[in-house]
């Protein structure tokens, strides 16, 4: 058989060869490194026999393929020393996921302490270098097989096969695991290993199945490789806006009030309040919307004509019992159903469209408890919605439109370069999740493609993504642990104007049915705010900022001055304080630093005399003294335009204090 090697040479042996025999026939330092192979162009575990004309690359950690192995077998090595240390845990399952893997045990919880223990034992299996053995059995015998090591989950993963398969598993010691693969050849390989934490997660993602126990952990094959992201790792936990959001007073949360609903404290809210303020003029005045504002309730009624009380009444909170009182609400989770009876009040013709309805919507939906986090993941949350109202006619130069608006914001918060473009698509293999028919959806989706292709925007498709009534673009970043959410959303929708009789009159004196488009302009105020805490660690864009300003009095003696300072830039709409405390001035300089502030005026007897300031800002240290007339024209003038000035000069002080 002849085998072509990845630089197109090729090699011929006279009988069938394993991949890693093949590796090590080519360089016994390329067997060494080896993870997996790859054999006309499938991953495959190194103990493959080739028997076949093909290509073959092998692969080592420096392939995704490579890596994901690596990090499998490491999960393989966790599971080992857990039952070694825990005996009566119980296994689940244990992928390689970015950066690492994870393993779910049935177990009591764990701490750090308990995780350190683990890693000793992890040590140990590494260090005897256990080879991993691959085995076959039928269905009958995998289930026999698992049910004498008493490992019920495995049973019914298992269970889920039919009886005709034959199933994998890897051994190695005494531990077997069920398992696909494709695995290291030996425990021996794994250099570089780390348990990074522990937290809760639900059998099968399902809050109605047992709590179990996942470990997290990563692994490389260098040391020095490991210690760089494990410091990586310290870096990102200083911008988890989970951890800063609350070390900065924006927001917190209150078990006795529930959980997905975060308080937004002054802080906080004055940030929120801001973007609010900066959409619904932006909408208003320069994008031509109009203004609506529709209740957070309605009856269940109206969502059996959207169709959500069919297809999303699970996401839903429910006020009553359809079998038992008369009338039954439901909080609402979209304003769309609200905003159509807007239009329906009034009679339309196509000279009125496109109608575009802005609202800053409280909307609520019933997410699983183990989905919570922070602002990201929430059961109550406010967006910047809009619904537009069109003409078939004119539904592409709208909807190229939203996404412009939705750029536009993007690239205000100083964020456009960090998001992706997904076309979210129905599958057609689940008919009974959607509304309408295939050639509507198939139709439908063509045009945003067309759209998104004359807009060079990059853009991936994901089948089963789409609302139950039309695709959609959303737009999607990623949080400092690499997780993806949606931020802004922009939806084509050519069916629930049928639903709610909605229709305009044409220049003929017709009824025709307009299209809709469903979008936001900025997404979600509390997911942007946690984006935002992420992306500048705290320290926002000075338009933003909850305190702008900070006054500090050198003594006492200056605070009647500081006094007039502040009044004059509260009447110019600055957002300022004044730390009156009996501190030395550097100490306030220094806890003006650590609350991350844009700037800080000084004041002392110069200062009085002369009728200027004293500017220290975190985007070039000491500014020197200005007269408070140029320093608010200057502050004023970067408000107005949000223009995001990079931080540079605090940075190199910080490192050269270091």
């Amino acid at each position: 058989m002849k085998i072509t090697l990845k630089d197109g040479s090729s090699k011929e042996y006279a009988q069938p060869m394993s991949a890693i025999e093949i590796a090590k026939d080519i360089s016994e330092g390329l067997a060494r490194a080896a993870c997996v192979a790859e054999i006309d162009g499938e991953v495959a575990d190194l103990r493959t026999v080739v028997d076949r004309d093909c290509q073959l690359n092998i692969l080592t950690f420096d392939s995704d393929a490579g890596k994901k192995a690596y990090r499998h077998t490491c999960a393989h090595v966790l599971a080992q020393a857990v039952k070694n240390l825990y005996p009566e845990a119980k296994l689940t399952i244990g992928p390689a996921i970015d950066n690492g893997y994870y393993y779910d045990f049935d177990m009591p919880s764990l701490d750090r302490e308990a995780l350190d223990q683990i890693e000793a034992e992890m040590k140990k299996i590494i260090k005897k270098g256990d080879t991993l053995e691959r085995f076959t059995l039928t269905k009958e015998e995998a289930v026999k097989l698992m049910t004498e090591r008493g490992e019920p989950y495995k049973v019914e993963m298992i269970q889920e096969h039919s009886e005709d398969e034959t199933l994998s598993f890897y051994q190695q010691g005494d531990f077997i695991e069920f398992c696909a693969g494709p695995h290291l050849m030996s425990t021996k390989q794994v250099k570089a290993f780390k348990l990074t934490s522990s937290s809760g997660a639900y059998w099968r993602g399902d809050e109605h199945n047992k709590m179990l126990t996942r470990i997290y952990g990563t692994a490389f094959n260098k040391k020095a490789d490991l210690e760089e992201y494990l410091a990586y790792l310290e870096e990102i936990k200083k911008r988890d806006h989970n951890k800063l959001g609350r070390e900065m007073e924006l927001f917190t949360t209150v078990d006795v009030i529930g959980q997905g609903l975060p308080l937004l404290m002054p802080k906080g809210a004055k940030m929120i309040q801001k973007m609010q303020r900066w959409i619904e003029d932006l909408e208003d005045n320069e994008w031509g919307y109009v203004r609506t504002k529709t209740p957070l309730m309605a009856k269940s009624d109206l969502y059996k004509i959207s169709g959500h009380w069919d297809h999303y009444t699970d996401g839903m909170f429910v006020l009553g019992d359809e079998k038992k009182d008369k009338e039954v609400f439901a909080l609402r989770p979209m304003t769309c159903p609200f905003q159509y009876y807007v239009y329906k009040a009034a009679q339309h013709s196509y000279r009125d469209l496109p109608l575009r309805y802005g609202e800053t919507s409280t909307l609520f939906r019933n997410e699983d408890s183990g989905e919570m986090h922070g602002l990201t993941r929430v059961r109550q949350f406010t967006i910047s919605e809009g619904h537009l109202i069109v003409r078939p006619d004119q539904m592409v130069e709208e909807f190229k439109n939203c996404i412009a608006l939705a750029q536009h914001c993007l690239k205000t918060l100083g964020v456009e370069e960090d998001v992706t473009y997904h076309l979210s698509k129905w599958d057609p293999e689940n008919r009974e999740k959607y509304i309408g028919e295939p050639e509507v959806w198939e139709e439908t989706q063509q045009h945003m493609r067309d759209i998104m292709n004359e807009l060079k925007i990059p853009y991936v498709e994901d089948t089963g993504e789409a609302a139950f009534y039309g695709p959609k673009i959303d737009i999607n970043t990623k949080n400092v642990y690499g997780k993806e959410d949606t931020m802004i959303t922009i939806q084509w929708d050519a069916l629930l104007a049928e639903q709610f009789d909605m229709y305009y009159i044409d220049q003929n004196g017709d009824k025709k049915r307009p299209y809709i488009i469903h979008r936001t302009s900025m997404g979600c105020y509390e997911r942007t705010l946690a984006w935002l805490i992420e992306k500048y660690a705290g320290k926002f864009p000075t338009w933003l900022c909850p305190e702008q300003v900070r006054i500090l009095p050198i003594s006492e003696k200056y605070a009647a001055y500081g006094e007039k300072v502040l009044a004059e830039l509260k009447k110019n709409g600055i957002d300022a304080t004044m730390d009156n405390r009996s501190e030395k001035i550097g100490y306030k300089i220094r806890e003006a630093r650590l609350d991350k502030l844009p700037y800080m005026l000084v004041v002392g007897a110069k200062e009085e005399e002369e009728g200027v300031v004293s500017v220290r800002s975190r985007f070039a240290g000491d500014e020197g003294q200005k007269e408070l007339s140029v320093f608010i024209n200057e502050i004023c003038e970067e408000i107005r335009t949000k223009r995001i000035r990079p931080v540079e000069v605090e940075e190199q002080e910080g490192t050269k204090k270091k």
